[in-house]
């Protein structure tokens, strides 16, 4: 990656063949070395020679201070709510930020940011991103959606054009942070989205997962292709990891007869001194069975940044389009560990 906005040329693919021409090359796709590769038909059918536009993204992306991939290799981790809560909570601190969504198939950015039915509008400057509020603004393809509930059904160049167009043409000025919400594994817009953004500073990827192993076996791979294409990891985040609520909050019955025993229970603990309110229950539901994303993470040698409880508030505020960290939800028991989390990756993109 580069780091002072120039562009560069475009690298190999993470699948490609060995000795792979690279994509920017006139040979992409009709080399004798592409034969077999995975990606012959899309680096055939591509535009040969450097891209034009690389300057527009260039010039586009230079006000931009750190430009922050969410990945994960496995769908339905919750990576969308990750980035939408770290948007939140870094335009919270006072920095001035910007949410991209490139999931144009499974567009929920607006939803979990309360941005439902609101439009893109264009000016000289390029297309304005949606503000939730004066230092947070937002681009996803659902704003451009005549019914949220049209599929989209486009093949891989259409995808890769839209995400061109969203870097080329979005003007966001001057940003502390962009957060840019993949869609999951390592595909077409991934490889896309790595090569037009050799045109900015990338500070790196946040990698998504939850505990279970099979989870962790398709977000190693999403490490592997961070490596590849020359993208810092700046750590690992694990979603659901296990449940935690406070202990008001669930109905306690006997395995006996399936009675109600919450208030003898609570009773008893305020009568041991103990607040009911203050104590809560956790449960891992998703089993470490090889002990989660922290060993994964010692594994390969990448940053644990933290670890986010299954909440019903975090759900809760992901449906309501807020943050969770607002007051009403200070006290969740996802709220420190998000800030935790936040702490440890401005520090990690600080020492860059």
């Amino acid at each position: 990656m580069t780091t002072n906005g120039a562009p560069a040329e475009a690298s190999p693919p993470p699948d490609a063949n060995e000795r792979c021409p690279g994509t920017a090359s006139t040979a992409a796709g009709t080399s004798d070395a592409c034969k077999g590769c995975p990606n012959q038909q899309a680096c055939a059918s591509a535009p040969k020679g450097p891209d034009p536009d690389m300057l527009a993204i260039a010039e586009r992306l230079a006000p931009i201070k750190h430009i922050i991939l969410v990945l994960s290799g496995k769908g339905g981790v919750g990576k969308s709510t990750t980035a939408a809560q770290l948007a939140f909570a870094l335009a919270g601190e006072g920095h001035e930020v910007g949410l991209m969504d490139i999931d144009i198939c499974g567009p929920s950015v607006p939803k979990m940011l309360g941005l439902e039915g609101e439009e893109v509008h264009q000016s000289g400057a390029g297309w304005s991103p949606v503000y939730i509020q004066e230092n947070l603004g937002v681009m996803s393809i659902g704003f451009m959606l005549p019914n949220p509930d049209d599929a989209v059904v486009w093949r891989g160049p259409r995808k890769n054009g839209l995400i061109k167009q969203f870097l080329k043409d979005v003007h966001w000025g001057a940003l502390d942070y962009l957060i840019i919400d993949t869609p999951p594994g390592t595909s077409d817009e991934h490889i896309s989205i790595v090569q037009y953004l050799k045109a900015g500073r990338v500070a790196g990827a946040v990698v998504v997962t939850t505990p279970q192993e099979v989870a962790i076996v398709d977000v190693r791979k999403e490490i592997s292709f961070c490596r590849k294409t020359g993208i810092r990891v700046l750590g690992v985040v694990e979603n659901m990891s296990g449940l935690l609520q406070p202990l008001p909050s669930f109905r306690l019955t006997s395995r006996a007869d399936g009675a109600d025993v919450s208030e003898r229970v609570f009773a008893a603990l305020a009568a041991a001194g103990l607040d009911p309110a203050a104590v809560c229950a956790g449960l891992d539901v998703f089993a470490p069975s090889r002990g989660g994303a922290a060993a994964m993470a010692a594994d390969l040698g990448v940053p644990m940044l933290g670890a986010l409880p299954l909440d019903t508030e975090l759900g809760r505020a992901g449906e309501e389009g807020r943050s969770v960290l607002e007051e009403s939800g200070a006290g969740t028991a996802s709220a420190a560990p998000l800030r935790a989390i936040v702490r440890r990756l401005v520090q990690a993109v600080q020492e860059q």
